[in-house]
């Protein structure tokens, strides 16, 4: 199935065999690094519109499921579904990614471009936008995220929070179905954390689908219509923020709310 995938126009195209409404599924996934097994037969999918947030403890292999699913980590065993394809085996991942963002904790924005042009470069480059189109892109989006006052600031001038930011933005400018966040948060001062969960909130209510790993349980609480909790490298427990935050079913989840 991954030849189908090969030319860029048929990234996304939906199974008509399969539910229109789930963009992203994982079907008995798992991952080993030597003799460590860090995923274990995950399986869950995530619809059009979700928000997903993972959490758990550390270690318990969030992160690496959410560089499995952009193929930046190659699965041991297991298929990942995009729109009813399998992309597990695909040879140009960048296809994926044109579709699947992602945003790191570490922001792995250019040091050497300046804001505009950090966000310009994957418009200009893969999606091969011209000069003028990318920067209206790069503009809308940096508008949005409130950093259109900084386009011509190096990242090094910038705080963590607006690092974040012009990350965000740049993801978006490669018009993604799904954007995938990394705990966006863990590398903020305190102070900065609420700017970009601000940013987050509001691309949740313009309908953008997110899978979230983070530790922000208030975050998870209130803008997620869906919880995964992971330990050991299993989903333990899954299901809406009520169900998993006041009804919890598994004492493993009770035990790790009750620290949180």
């Amino acid at each position: 199935m991954a030849e189908k995938l090969t030319p860029s126009a048929q990234i996304g195209q939906t199974n008509s065999a399969q539910d229109s409404s789930v963009i992203i599924r994982v079907e008995h996934l798992g991952k080993n690094f030597g003799e460590n097994e860090v995923l274990k037969d995950i399986d869950f999918y995530v619809n059009k519109g979700d928000v997903t947030c993972i959490i758990g403890p550390s270690g318990s292999g969030k992160s690496t499921l959410l560089r499995c699913i952009n193929l930046f980590e190659k699965p041991t065993s297991g298929r990942i579904l995009f729109h009813g394809e399998d992309v597990t085996a695909m040879r140009k991942p960048p296809l994926l990614r044109q579709k699947v963002g992602m945003v790191f904790q570490s922001f792995n924005l250019f040091n050497n471009l300046n804001v505009l042009h950090n966000c310009m470069l994957g418009p200009r480059k893969v999606l091969k936008l011209n000069k003028a189109d990318a920067e209206k892109t790069a503009m809308k989006y940096l508008e949005s995220v409130g950093m259109a006052a900084f386009v011509n600031a190096k990242p090094r001038q910038l705080s963590g929070g607006q690092k974040q930011r012009v990350a965000i933005a740049r993801a978006l400018c490669m018009n993604p179905e799904v954007l995938l966040f990394d705990e966006p948060t863990s590398a903020l001062d305190p102070e900065m954390v609420g700017e970009v969960l601000s940013t987050m909130k509001t691309l949740a209510e313009q309908g953008l689908t997110m899978l979230v790993v983070t530790h922000e349980m208030g975050f998870a609480k209130d803008v997620a219509n869906h919880i995964v909790f992971m330990d050991g490298g299993v989903i333990v427990e899954e299901g809406t923020p009520e169900q998993i935050f006041t009804h919890p079913q598994q004492e493993r989840t009770k035990e790790f709310l009750s620290k949180s």
